[in-house]
């Protein structure tokens, strides 16, 4: 598998890249984990939109979903549109909550269905494969529904923490993955609020207790030094640790 950051900037776009958003790469599949905002300008400088096999969403905060729209729109008006329905992986209200977002108005609230563009996946309902990529996920601990997920090919695993506080579902659903692409949202202090999201250190402790082989520290705000929480996640984490760029490739 191949992994490109569309942009890794927490919580919003930041003025050097754009919020989350990956593209994952087989031979034969292409996929997006997440797409928040400014993510869908980047995918096309990587791809035809049109070439999609699926999206996955982790949770349905704009910072990792509000570029759906962008497809959508892309999609349908495209002049080498409409292409095919795309399976979109995510929480159980993404139908709903898609539409809104996509929604001009309040009175077309109700009328809005992307179902001409999406076909829609829950994550609850159990693993599910995207061409020759398996896709399983689990629950996680942040204030909205919100899943890791993990994808396995040919033996490789990648897997994706999502935006979360420390969980043992995410260190269990990573438990010896090849690359954990994990946040780090804020350096580590008692006076951080319980949950919500990963300091580096905890980060790190997360890599640790999976015993994955590889850390890539993302999400992180554009008023924090991810060096800073880089460094703290080397601290408990002592296999390879990187902090990834935007346009970054890796292969897993």
């Amino acid at each position: 598998m191949e992994l490109i950051v569309l942009g890794c900037s927490g919580s919003g776009a930041g003025p050097t890249s754009p919020a989350s958003g990956y593209l994952v790469r087989t031979r034969s599949t292409t996929l997006v984990l997440d797409l928040g905002n400014g993510t869908f300008g980047t995918l096309q400088r990587h791809m035809d939109p049109f070439d999609l096999d699926a999206v996955v969403l982790s949770h349905l905060h704009p910072d990792h979903c509000a570029d759906v729209s962008g497809l959508v729109v892309h999609r349908r008006y495209h002049p080498d549109g409409p292409g095919k329905v795309l399976p979109l992986h995510g929480p159980s209200e993404s139908e709903v909550r898609l539409a809104v977002a996509y929604a001009p108005s309040s009175d077309e609230r109700v009328a809005t269905d992307l179902t001409d563009v999406f076909d829609y996946h829950v994550f609850a309902d159990g693993p599910a494969g995207v061409g020759d990529v398996a896709l399983s996920s689990a629950p996680v601990d942040h204030p909205c529904e919100a899943y890791g997920v993990r994808l396995e090919h040919e033996g490789r695993t990648l897997v994706y923490s999502g935006d979360t506080g420390p969980c043992e579902s995410l260190v269990e659903l990573a438990r010896g993955a090849d690359v954990l692409l994990c946040e780090a949202t804020w350096t580590d202090s008692p006076d951080r609020p319980p949950g919500v999201h990963l300091s580096g250190t905890q980060a790190g402790e997360v890599a640790r207790s999976a015993g994955v082989k590889r850390l890539l520290i993302t999400h992180v705000p554009a008023w924090y030094d991810g060096e800073e929480l880089l460094a703290e996640a080397r601290t408990r984490y002592d296999g390879p640790a990187d902090l990834v760029r935007p346009d970054g490739h890796y292969t897993i």
